[in-house]
């Protein structure tokens, strides 16, 4: 990826100034050479950077009750001392910590906080399970054609993703149950239409033109025009909502439209997250009263929407996924006209969303 210019959060343009992906969930760090005296970039100029995440081997520890508790029990020095504490321990302390999944101000999930912003926007079930389906659906497509072979290293006898079924319908993903919300009635996310949380590494890199000089002529690039980083109360506008307030504000800083958007990339942790996030941005109020971007950017372009699959079909390891969508983006994007452009769109929990506008060429 080729840095051509960016904006920061306080609207100052900043060029000529090396870009680092630190991934968390796709966050985009940038450093200012000219603090670094290196104007040219002969010393800062190529970064491989990246994220790993193995969910299915979460340590599991003891209650908070109990590690105090052993605590006090190993540094008790005398053998009467250690026999006192034992007195101590109660039965029902005597747990493990499993960790949740969780957001530490409110205590719910990403998936419960999901369904009442879904549920406030009147995003119902069926079309969370079309975008699902459409997910899979490109996802199986990507990996027949090819698409996956030199982005994805094999592991052992392992070379292709077990997540994006080619069996799954509308009709079987009707068939599952709510997942975090059943007991109201009306949940609508289901382990089908909702990212699986899953083991993955992803890497990419990260060069000014004087360090793509370092890579084989053929690595896909493209350029990083521009990116928008937004933050929101979540109490208020819904844990993942921050890309819709992101989204316009980068499009209308550069005098842009839906439609001169040629590829989009935007995950998937729910299916009803993607709904909503499509349904503000072609909502008029919302653009004017809560973004504060009031204009028209004309009808969305569903056709360019994960093109290769989503979140929804290829898994959401979380210290992985913004160095996996980018390095789809980028290679997607590369093989197009220059000048096409492209929009990678990743929501994050605390109300983050980091944006970027990336253009072939």
């Amino acid at each position: 990826m080729e840095q051509h210019s960016a904006r920061s959060a306080d609207g100052c343009r900043h060029r000529r100034h090396h870009a680092r992906l630190h991934h968390g969930d796709g966050l985009l760090h940038k450093h200012d050479r000219r603090h670094r005296g290196d104007q040219h970039g002969d010393t800062y100029n190529l970064a491989l950077v990246g994220g790993v995440d193995s969910l299915s081997r979460i340590q599991i520890g003891l209650g908070q009750k109990l590690s105090d508790w052993l605590r006090k029990f190993q540094s008790a020095r005398s053998l009467g001392q250690k026999i006192d504490q034992i007195t101590h321990v109660q039965l029902r302390d005597i747990r493990l910590f499993i960790p949740a999944i969780a957001n530490r101000t409110s205590g719910l999930s990403m998936g419960e906080h999901t369904e009442i912003t879904a549920k406030e926007w009147g995003i119902g079930r069926q079309q969370q399970d079309e975008l699902a389906l459409q997910s899979h659906r490109n996802g199986v497509a990507a990996w027949d054609k090819g698409f996956f072979d030199d982005l994805v290293i094999p592991v052992g006898d392992l070379k292709r993703d077990t997540i994006p079924r080619k069996d799954t319908s509308l009709e079987k993903l009707a068939k599952l149950p709510p997942t975090f919300d059943r007991t109201s009635g009306k949940g609508t996310l289901t382990a089908g239409n909702s990212s699986p949380l899953t083991d993955g590494a992803a890497a990419i890199w990260a060069a000014t033109s004087k360090g793509l000089e370092r890579l084989p002529s053929g690595t896909p690039r493209v350029k990083l025009i521009d990116w928008e980083i937004a933050s929101v109360d979540f109490r208020v506008e819904g844990l993942l909502m921050a890309p819709a307030f992101a989204i316009p504000r980068l499009l209308a800083r550069h005098d842009l439209r839906y439609g001169d958007i040629h590829l989009w990339e935007i995950h998937e942790a729910f299916t009803a997250q993607l709904a909503f996030h499509l349904k503000a941005l072609q909502d008029a109020a919302f653009l004017r009263n809560r973004a504060k971007v009031p204009r028209d950017f004309g009808p969305f372009p569903l056709d360019r929407l994960n093109p290769n699959g989503g979140s929804t079909a290829l898994g959401h390891p979380f210290g992985a996924t913004g160095a996996r969508i980018i390095s789809m983006a980028v290679k997607e994007l590369a093989a197009m006209q220059a000048g096409s452009r492209a929009i990678v769109s990743i929501c994050a929990d605390g109300g983050l969303g980091t944006v970027l506008l990336l253009e072939a060429g």
